[in-house]
């Protein structure tokens, strides 16, 4: 079967403008599917072998319809040559035979193990999200940077923490690199500012990749879109299904199985197994599976997984279990050890905290409104007191008024670059209102 780029555009419907047409057959390409073939004007694409397989979705010769059942150590097989390894397609039943609060990944004494430790905020009876909230400012750096990391991205954490705070202000602040550190920071925010109503649903999945992938991905429709185009995965006999309804419906049972999950850790595990497995992105599927896989943590105030001191090589040998064997001990043994070295790191960051101020959870979406209505107002300091003070003379207890407006004073005091985002602002009402609250 051979195609030439118009043809390729032209079999969609409605059909793809040229330029996305081309972007798609050149990561097409760039993934081993098809190949080039001809001189410019008469060039036209073919399917490779691979992407013959991919796109057949039936056993053929070298093609396992199920999970190969390795009968030694899981890190024995892979280190088999692909060669040695045959291709194998997604096996739909290990999906579907995945019962909610029957099956589980995690067995009862690691689940007892991680409550356990989760628990040690000594926040889980404070509203969601509280404790992810009390942490954010460590939490977007270090969530930011290891699932970057993890990506095989190069920049240091001490790089991070002055991109997250200064943003993209020089030459390498524009990289691919740079946007993919910032993109986490703000699917993060996204998740702890919708967090009374985040889920394992459609909206929030797709918010959640969009956020990552922005300005990532050479076809920008692909952001927050199931791929309707064949994907492969890299040092791995692995093809993911390419047809377009049946990754929506997998999809669909994901969220549904996930929905149903009560135990968050097991959850958050499941997430972390069947969204990569699935593929069910162009890009980005791992990314959304690790930050998805904190909502039920944030949710129950649970100490969050950051990924602290995961390496790339057993994080990707956990992936390749799963999808070559459909094996999660090994991705299991990361997860485990990922979340007592992350509640190792927040209960130390906790105690140097301190306790939260009462005052400010009773207050705090108040506290963030008024924030809001002070920054967006452009008001000066002078106009910012007389602002919270007509609006404490009715909407906070006398006992509380004076109280509830220095605390409000001191938020705007810290307010920078940094940290306007939990309030809900524009970078252009940020940034008109700091220059005016400076004098600059």
């Amino acid at each position: 079967m051979s195609l030439t780029a118009p043809e390729y555009g032209a079999a969609f419907s409605p059909a793809l403008p040229r330029r996305t047409a081309l972007n798609r057959l050149q990561y097409l390409r760039s993934v081993g599917m098809i190949t080039l073939h001809g001189a410019t004007r008469s060039s036209f694409y073919a399917l490779t072998m691979h992407g013959e397989w991919v796109l057949s979705e039936k056993p053929s010769a070298g093609l396992r319809e199920e999970p190969a059942k390795a009968t030694e150590d899981p890190r024995v097989f892979l280190c088999k040559p692909l060669f040695e390894r045959k291709p194998v397609g997604y096996h739909m039943e290990f999906l579907e035979s995945y019962q909610p609060n029957a099956s589980f990944y995690l067995p009862l004494n690691v689940r007892e193990h991680l409550h356990e430790i989760g628990k040690k905020t000594g926040m889980y009876a404070e509203p969601a999200g509280t404790y992810a909230r009390h942490i954010c400012q460590r939490l977007l750096i270090d969530l930011s940077w290891n699932s970057s990391r993890l990506e095989g991205n190069t920049f240091s954490l001490l790089e991070t923490e002055q991109l997250l705070q200064a943003g993209a202000a020089d030459d390498r602040a524009q990289s691919h690199e740079a946007i993919m550190i910032l993109n986490h920071k703000a699917a993060i925010e996204f998740l702890l500012e919708s967090i009374e109503i985040a889920a394992f649903d459609h909206r929030t999945i797709l918010n959640l990749h969009a956020l990552l992938t922005a300005d990532l991905l050479q076809d920008a429709s692909a952001e927050g879109a199931l791929r309707t185009v064949p994907v492969g995965i890299g040092r791995s006999c692995y093809l993911p299904t390419a047809i377009p309804a049946k990754i929506e419906a997998c999809f669909e049972l994901i969220l549904a199985k996930a929905q149903q999950i009560q135990d968050p850790f097991e959850q958050a595990f499941f997430a972390m197994v069947q969204m990569p497995y699935l593929q069910p992105f162009l890009n980005g599927n791992k990314r959304v599976s690790r930050l998805i896989a904190n909502l039920p943590l944030f949710q129950r105030n649970l100490s969050p997984l950051s990924f602290v001191g995961v390496s790339e090589k057993d994080y990707t040998e956990g992936m390749l279990a799963v999808y070559e064997l459909n094996d999660v001990s090994l991705l299991r043994e990361v997860f485990v050890q990922a979340y007592e070295r992350s509640t190792q790191r927040y209960t130390v960051i906790r105690g140097a905290i301190g306790e939260p101020d009462a005052f400010r959870v009773k207050y705090r979406q108040s506290i963030a409104e008024q924030v809001a209505a002070v920054v967006r107002a452009r008001c000066s300091r002078r106009e910012a007191v007389a602002l919270l003070r007509r609006w404490a003379e009715e909407g906070v207890m006398e006992a509380d008024r004076k109280k509830f407006v220095a605390v409000t004073e001191e938020v705007l005091a810290g307010l920078h670059e940094g940290n306007f985002a939990r309030y809900r602002l524009r970078p252009t009402e940020f940034d008109a209102w700091h220059a005016l609250w400076h004098g600059k």
